[in-house]
């Protein structure tokens, strides 16, 4: 096997698959890449067994061929190399030989025979899915995944595709987020599934605002197509707990919010929120917020703002970060903070299908 390729092109070929391989793995092979010379493209796939990865890039192609090379080291040397031509020849011990300029590297890759293949996709459901849409859905949703692993199955975004919607729900047990996209696809078609975060967040590296992204589902395992790189994963297995029953009702009152002058409140008066209960406390009056924090050993901070509220005086203390994660995640110029009184969830909306509810902290006056 041999070919010459830009260092720009391998270097983007590699990272792009680099995030899957694990560092604390028992089986060489899956510390290695997987490269594969053929047709004018090289091609790299990484994968842990349980999310995969592969894309590929242009290159000049001596000779066709395959093998693996430890990926981590890889890209470390590739990225160092002193001129942008890049010779790459590999020998049948796997023995990869890489010249750039004056520089030269030896290193001892594994068979490609060892490499596990990616799952087969044969007869499954198909979805077709705008990838501005499937990236600002999973940007306004992952932030809320849990990452306690005693509760596996939130331990993914769920993602269900029923009456013409794909609805995509993250929560931790403390706070929940979901969003609404329309989409069409035939009744055959519909499930529910639950994506794990590995999956979600090289999903999210993946996804651009043009062209759509294939979806293919089978009974435990996903797989993403955006344009040449694959990603497949497998799915959670369990029962997504039913998150409609979080949702609070009508609310009773509503504040309207300027989003990045709250998200910016919010940060500055959290400096003062104390490790122990760690939370800011809202305090509403007519057009009006005030945030305020007090950590007994520290000192206090309080801030106010202007918001548009005509309800009752009334206060409510939120966990700051699990406030300011969707914030950060938003871009409309306004969101809507629906109350119904200080032991009851908030839910945060915009004009659109975005809602997240989150948990009140109890405080002590």
């Amino acid at each position: 096997m041999k070919f010459r390729i830009s260092k720009e092109a391998f270097l983007d070929g590699l990272q792009k698959v680099q995030h899957v391989v694990s560092s604390r793995t028992t089986l060489p092979i899956l510390s290695n890449v997987l490269i594969v010379a053929k047709d004018g493209r090289i091609q790299f796939t990484t994968t842990d067994l349980d999310v995969g990865i592969t894309g590929s890039v242009e290159a000049q192609i001596d000779k066709e061929g395959a093998t693996t090379l430890p990926a981590r080291r890889l890209v470390s040397i590739v990225r160092e190399l002193p001129t942008s031509e890049i010779e790459v020849s590999v020998d049948a011990k796997n023995h990869a030989s890489i010249r750039s300029g004056p520089a030269f590297f030896k290193i001892i890759g594994l068979s490609d025979s060892e490499f596990p293949p990616l799952p087969d996709f044969q007869g499954s459901k198909e979805f077709r899915i705008p990838q501005v849409v499937l990236r600002d859905g999973l940007r306004k949703t992952a932030y809320a995944i849990s990452s306690d692993e005693t509760r596996y199955v939130l331990n993914g975004i769920f993602a269900s595709f029923r009456d013409g919607k794909m609805t995509l729900v993250a929560t931790d047990g403390r706070r929940l987020a979901m969003v609404d996209s329309d989409l069409e696809f035939p009744a055959s078609h519909e499930t529910d599934v639950i994506i794990p975060t590995k999956a979600v967040q090289e999903l999210q590296r993946l996804l651009g605002d043009s062209g759509e992204v294939i979806v293919k589902l089978t009974d435990n395992q996903v797989s993403f197509t955006i344009g040449d790189s694959l990603l497949a994963s497998k799915l959670i297995e369990g029962n997504y707990p039913n998150y409609r029953q979080v949702i609070p009702g009508d609310a009773l009152e509503r504040v309207v919010i300027a989003r990045e002058a709250l998200l910016e409140t919010v940060r500055r008066v959290s400096l003062l929120a104390s490790d122990k209960s760690n939370s800011v406390k809202l305090v509403f009056s007519e057009n009006q917020i005030e945030v305020t924090a007090n950590s007994p050993d520290v000192g206090e901070a309080q801030e106010s703002m202007d918001v548009i509220y005509q309800g009752k005086p009334m206060q409510i203390a939120f966990n700051p970060e699990f406030l300011q994660a969707p914030l950060r995640a938003l871009e409309t110029n306004d969101v809507y903070l629906d109350l119904i009184d200080e032991m009851s969830p908030g839910v945060l909306r915009i004009d659109g299908t975005f809602l997240y509810v989150l948990m009140p902290m109890r405080v002590t006056h």
